[in-house]
């Protein structure tokens, strides 16, 4: 079932780490935009994945999840659709509370399993519109 409009105010308040899983070094890309638009305006603490860049916006990139030293609190996933459930079980895998897929992403598979497993899944919305939000 998706979180309702509260439920994603709440995680998204209560949050305080985010990793941006697909992150891009360019600038047009929906996960470069969303993630400046995060690294200047919002309260997170992010951490971007990409196995293919070391740095991006003046950051590290960590080639995986399981490469970050903290607690991830939200795992927002730039990846088209298929890549999904993997990055499910790595945000399984590493004690994340969240994952939540961008616009025009829905995986039922990835809600099931996300959800028996005790995360709160997020489809089919922009983190940066619903942080704008708040």
């Amino acid at each position: 079932m998706p979180l309702s409009a509260a439920e994603i105010k709440d995680l998204l308040q209560g949050s305080k780490t985010v990793a941006v899983v697909g992150i891009s070094d360019k600038a047009d890309r929906a996960s470069y935009g969303v993630a400046k638009y995060l690294q200047e305006y919002s309260h997170f603490e992010l951490f971007f994945v990409n196995p293919l860049l070391d740095e991006v916006l003046g950051q590290k990139v960590y080639k995986s999840l399981k490469e970050i030293p903290v607690h991830i609190d939200i795992v927002d996933v730039f990846r088209k659709a298929s890549d999904c459930p993997a990055v499910l079980d790595e945000s399984i895998e590493i004690g994340a509370d969240a994952i939540w897929l961008q616009l025009g992403i829905s995986v039922p598979e990835v809600a099931t399993k996300g959800v028996e497993s005790g995360l709160k899944v997020v489809m089919d919305r922009c983190i940066k519109i619903d942080y704008a939000a708040l």
